[in-house]
């Protein structure tokens, strides 16, 4: 590519990158990618039929189809290029094009952020506070949170293509990644990024940051208060309700926290890695949060049985 080494303003395409050193099986790697996006998009459209099918209208289902479709967002918002990368070879991406992809990928992760809290705050009144559940968690409110929530990531996320616009790129145009990842694409700057990176960590530290504080408050005041509870089945009732939220909570959390590591002290590993971490987050995380819930949940597991077995009897 001629234009690698070239200087400009602003490149007319970037590079995406695969899995390093496994280039020439890309194409294999690509069947079960696809397979994990179907099973991404079919978990999650599954989950937001049968909350609405079986009208399970409680905060707690409200929130979980809140959180289906953000993890569907996610998931359409990488879908092109993974698959251009791995399906087609084809590695470039337009600058705008890759901004684009790169806001919807950022403001739907803040945005399923926000809706964890709000599922922790759910849990929280619920067994804190049982008696002034409904009076609490009213319609209004849950969609009030649902619409904070959207607000926030895109009046928080807006300005980081903004700010990356301004920036001159005469380094190189190949990414880590094969989708568009704001600490990925700043590296390119041969500008001064001062700004962009006090921007970055403000709003890690804004969204991400505050709302997982909140929920590790939350689950510490739920603690105190399944541990005051007498009975040990009671206790252990309790806190079964919280297990697929605090393992969707974890699945989320720890790739972040790593993602985010790895970009700040890159130097010190490997390119695997870079790449491991990125697709563990960007992932894994729509086709488990449907699983964890399908299992663990009893109302949506027998619903989800339900359908399936009335699908099957259907086709016969």
């Amino acid at each position: 590519m001629g234009f690698v080494n070239s200087s400009w303003f602003q490149p007319p395409t970037l590079l995406l990158t695969g899995i390093p050193g496994l280039e020439g099986v890309q194409i294999w790697i690509s069947i079960p990618l696809c397979v994990m996006y179907i099973i991404a998009l079919l978990g999650n459209c599954t989950i937001l039929f049968v909350i609405k099918t079986n009208r399970l209208h409680e905060p707690q289902y409200i929130f979980l189809s809140m959180l289906a479709a953000t993890d569907m967002g996610l998931s359409l918002s990488t879908l092109p290029t993974v698959l251009n990368v791995f399906l087609l070879n084809h590695r470039e991406i337009e600058f705008h094009s890759c901004l684009t992809q790169m806001f919807f990928i950022h403001t739907f992760s803040s945005m399923e952020s926000a809706i964890l809290l709000a599922m922790a705050f759910d849990r929280f009144v619920a067994i804190c506070n049982p008696l002034h559940y409904t009076v609490v968690l009213i319609p209004s409110r849950i969609v009030g949170m649902g619409l904070a929530a959207m607000v926030r990531g895109v009046l928080l996320m807006a300005p980081l293509p903004i700010l990356l616009k301004q920036l001159s790129f005469c380094k190189n145009v190949i990414l880590s990644h094969c989708y568009c990842y704001h600490p990925d694409v700043m590296k390119l700057a041969c500008g001064p990024v001062r700004v962009n990176i006090i921007y970055g960590l403000s709003l890690v530290l804004c969204s991400f940051g505050v709302d997982s504080m909140f929920i590790i408050i939350s689950y510490i005041l739920i603690l105190k208060t399944v541990l005051g509870i007498a009975s040990k089945d009671g206790q252990v009732k309790a806190l079964n309700t919280c297990v697929s939220h605090i393992f969707t909570v974890c699945i989320f959390y720890v790739p972040l926290i790593v993602l985010a590591l790895i970009h700040r002290f890159g130097t010190f590993t490997s390119p695997l890695l870079h790449v491991t971490m990125a697709n563990l987050f960007l992932f894994l995380i729509p086709i488990l949060n449907p699983l964890v819930y399908s299992l663990k949940t009893k109302q949506i597991k027998s619903a989800v049985y339900k359908l399936f077995k009335d699908r099957k009897i259907w086709l016969k």
